[in-house]
């Protein structure tokens, strides 16, 4: 509820002016908690006199502490736009200024300003290309990185009363959300929640349940210098911005999944994983569906919210918003079975790019997990994926060394719920049986794409490579021509051709 009082109002018509910024022109805008001003190169942001089940900003004192736990929390994502909080004060004379001698009677939060149309939420109208989407993984990585471990349980209890407010709000808009439907994906959530709850407690004794972003989704990134800025992270209930580091990722994935943005999803998923390293977060995707659905189904309930005020000429794109963050929950709450996909080939057949497309296709969202070996191999030296190993990182007993790590690797995505690519040569029968013996331990399908080219093509493509995990060049495409590949019971896909042919003839091939 709004409480906006006549010194409030008179601040916001302050901040309006652009006497106020030295005649620079002034952008409003207003939020459920805050308003905005944009002028010059500053913005100003100031917390609305509202009250909420969720928040209160009733008071001058509680809007100053919440502008200091918003400098405080962001500093740390986007040092670079958060500059301090400034007093709006009060001379005798009446007059209002930011940062006067007179009694302060508002806060507000000085940023640096940034391009609004730089926002991700924006540009994703155009697409989010694969090096965008790398940059995000990493990103998000590295906030993960530098936050602060929190207590697991008040989170993991948090998640039940977050189900109880998501089935009452359904419950109680059955013309927008299906009294049948929404009892289903309430019994789906609720046995998926039982199903992952000593998993992610778990996950908090090894300290992956985290303080992140809590709000991490496309509106709240913006590209700064060609960079992905987080901004506007959860300031006003540590609780709601603590959870598992994969449900904070998972907002940033199922808004990308929302928009049809399956690339860049999946992009996203997989370079996160190959940034953190973990053995433990392969384990935790059995908890992905769930995260994920989860925050469709509250994008759908606050979504719905803005109904009770919004415009007529508003309501219709309001609900139809609405109903598709509920479809799409519906939809995440019930996984398809994973599929095991090895891709094998000599240096330069094309294996990284085809994993690449296909990954994608893969349910469930966002699309399998690919397990590389060149990046395995540089793992395991501990050196940069694009810095070259020497030649005694690829004898025999390394070799054998990646293969089981890649196995075992595989085995636990896929025992997760998960799909899963392993990229390699798996020039062995012995390497390609045991991968296929890795998706029948665990029950799953599987499937093995060896694709062929001819010598000249594949030393063009692997003389071509650039900043690449892989070290084969010229050199090794031509002494891999004296292989002895063995009898092969996979999938000979020809791979002579473009990467898109080569993604439809493997894609008909799993088919």
């Amino acid at each position: 509820m709004y409480h906006c009082n006549d010194t409030q109002s008179q601040v916001f018509a302050f901040l309006a002016d652009p006497a106020t910024h030295g005649g620079a022109e002034v952008k409003r805008i207003d939020t459920h908690a805050a308003s905005v001003f944009l002028a010059g190169g500053r913005a100003y942001k100031v917390k609305r006199a509202v009250r909420f089940p969720f928040l209160d900003y009733g008071t001058l004192d509680k809007r100053k502490a919440a502008c200091a736990a918003e400098l405080e929390v962001n500093r740390a994502f986007a040092p670079q736009i958060y500059r301090g909080i400034v007093a709006i004060t009060r001379a005798d004379d009446g007059r209002l200024a930011l940062g006067g001698d007179g009694e302060p009677v508002e806060w507000t939060v000085e940023m640096q300003r940034f391009d609004e149309a730089a926002t991700l939420d924006r540009r994703a109208a155009h697409g989010i290309d694969a090096a965008l989407a790398d940059r995000l993984g990493r990103m998000v990585a590295a906030a993960h990185r530098e936050a602060p471990v929190v207590d697991a349980e008040p989170w993991i209890e948090r998640l039940a009363v977050i189900l109880d407010q998501n089935a009452a709000a359904f419950h109680q808009d059955a013309e927008l959300f299906p009294r049948r439907a929404a009892g289903i994906l309430d019994a789906l959530s609720r046995a998926a929640f039982a199903g992952i709850r000593e998993l992610v407690r778990e996950r908090g004794r090894q300290g992956f349940v985290r303080r992140g972003h809590g709000d991490l989704h496309l509106g709240n990134i913006a590209l700064i210098d060609g960079d992905p800025v987080l901004f506007d992270a959860i300031e006003f209930d540590p609780l709601i911005a603590a959870g598992d580091v994969l449900y904070d990722l998972a907002f940033l994935l199922m808004d990308l999944v929302e928009r049809e943005l399956a690339e860049a999803a999946n992009t996203v998923l997989n370079r996160y994983l190959a940034e953190t390293r973990r053995g433990e977060d392969l384990d935790a995707l059995a908890a992905l569906p769930f995260f994920l659905s989860l925050r469709a189904a509250i994008r759908a309930k606050v979504t719905a919210a803005r109904l009770a005020h919004a415009d007529d000429g508003a309501r219709r794109a309001i609900a139809r918003a609405a109903r598709t963050y509920f479809d799409l929950a519906d939809r995440l709450i019930e996984p398809p079975s994973p599929t095991l996909v090895a891709i094998g080939g000599l240096s330069g057949t094309g294996k990284s790019v085809l994993a690449r497309g296909l990954a994608p296709a893969l349910g469930p969202d966002p699309g399998a997990v690919i397990l590389r070996s060149d990046l395995e191999r540089k793992a395991l030296f501990a050196v940069d994926e694009t810095q070259k190993l020497p030649a005694e990182a690829y004898d025999a007993e390394v070799t054998a060394k990646i293969y089981a790590r890649l196995a075992d690797a595989a085995r636990r995505v896929v025992a997760a719920g998960h799909s899963a690519i392993v990229d390699a040569v798996f020039a062995r029968s012995d390497e390609r049986t045991a991968i296929a013996r890795a998706a029948v331990r665990s029950n799953v399908a599987f499937h093995g794409l060896f694709l062929v080219a001819d010598l000249d093509t594949r030393v063009a493509r692997v003389t071509q490579r650039q900043k690449d995990a892989s070290d084969a060049g010229a050199e090794i495409a031509r002494a891999q021509e004296d292989y002895d590949i063995g009898p092969l019971d996979w999938t000979e896909v020809d791979a002579s051709g473009t990467p898109e042919q080569t993604l439809a003839a493997a894609k008909g091939a799993l088919s």
